[in-house]
C-alpha cells in the first residue's frame, strides 16, 4: 500500500508565501517524477510543476519565477515553495509521484488527497 501525504496548504493573503510538503509512503521500490497539480472550482486539473529524480525541473508558465520544486529522495519527499501568490493560485493542490512498488515491475501514477491553498485580502 501506498501513501501520498500532503500538507502546509491554508489561507494568505496576495503577496504572500506558503509552503507545500508531500510526504509518499508504504511499500516503495523507487520513484520516478514527483510533482504538484492544482484544480480550482470549475476549471480542469493542470500542471503547476514536476522534478524528476535526478532534479530535472518543469513548471507551468503561469508559476514560473514564483514558485520553486524541489525533493528529498532519501525521505520520498516533494516540496513547492510558493511566493507572490496571487488570487488566481486559489485552488486545491495535489500531489503525484510516478512510483515502482516494492516486488512489483511497473511504475504507476499516485496521488495525494489534496491541499487548498485560499489566496484572498
Amino acid at each position: 500500500q501506498v501513501q501520498l501525504v500532503e500538507s502546509g496548504g491554508g489561507l494568505v493573503h496576495p503577496g504572500g508565501s506558503l509552503r507545500l510538503s508531500c510526504a509518499a509512503s508504504g511499500s516503495i521500490r523507487s520513484i520516478n517524477t514527483m510533482g504538484w497539480y492544482r484544480q480550482a472550482p470549475g476549471k480542469q486539473r493542470e500542471l503547476v510543476a514536476t522534478i524528476t529524480s535526478g532534479g530535472g525541473t518543469n513548471y507551468a508558465d503561469s508559476v514560473k519565477g514564483r514558485f520553486t520544486i524541489s525533493r528529498d529522495n532519501a525521505k520520498n519527499t516533494v516540496y513547492l515553495q510558493m511566493i507572490s501568490l496571487k488570487p488566481e493560485d486559489s485552488a486545491v493542490y495535489y500531489c503525484t509521484a510516478n512510483l515502482r512498488r516494492t516486488y512489483t515491475f511497473n511504475y504507476n501514477d499516485y496521488w495525494g488527497q489534496g491541499t487548498q491553498v485560499t489566496v484572498s485580502s
